[in-house]
């Protein structure tokens, strides 16, 4: 999730204050994702190095509101009209976790699944149970973070069917199968050893 371009699109709506625009990002996520000051702060200094965006006024309390650029509601504008490339590789710590575990010997993999399903799905009840205890559905405010919501929802419940998925592949292998032993075939590549001195050989005069 980009932080900068976030910021940059609720600058571009007019000048906020660093507390202020971590409050008005929580207003439009539901506090799904907080974000504390410093990383407000810091992200705002590369955007200003970037020129992207400006430190403006000062209110009578000391906040100095910062201010969007040209440049900046150009980026914005862009952010919001482009679609989210997402990454060919993963990164998932689950995925690679299950990888791993499956060609390991003597680990049960069944055994991690069953613990892992049990954890999404008391996440899964917890997310529901959250949606629906929205007061007022209808507000700006609501509606943004009931959509985070939902993609939490719908990951969460994808979470699930892979991990019956996974489950229902594994068990057509047999552990031994699928253990990889370490391989004998070094890597040509790495950092060589380091070679020990030779000693100088003395010829007989």
């Amino acid at each position: 999730m980009s932080v900068r371009q976030s910021l940059l699109a609720i600058l571009d709506q007019g000048p906020c204050y660093g507390y202020q625009l971590r409050a008005e990002f929580d207003r439009r996520t539901g506090s799904t994702w907080p974000l504390n000051v410093g990383q407000i702060y810091n992200t705002l200094d590369r955007l200003e190095r970037d020129g992207l965006v400006e430190k403006g006024d000062v209110d009578e309390h000391g906040h100095v509101y910062w201010q969007i650029t040209d440049a900046g509601a150009a980026e914005a504008h862009a952010w919001l009209s482009s679609p989210v490339q997402r990454s060919q590789g993963t990164r998932d710590e689950l995925a690679i976790k299950l990888a791993v575990a499956a060609t390991l010997p003597g680990v049960d993999v069944s055994d991690i699944i069953q613990t892992q399903r049990r954890a999404s799905l008391t996440q899964l009840q917890e997310l529901n149970r959250a949606k629906y205890a929205g007061a007022n559905p209808d507000g700006p405010e609501e509606l943004a973070w009931s959509l985070v919501v939902d993609s939490m929802i719908f990951a969460a419940e994808a979470e699930v069917r892979w991990l019956d998925h996974s489950e229902q592949r594994l068990a057509l292998h047999p552990d031994h199968a699928m253990a990889l032993q370490l391989s004998t075939e070094k890597p040509k590549r790495g950092r060589p050893a380091k070679e020990s001195p030779v000693e100088p050989v003395e010829t007989a005069r």
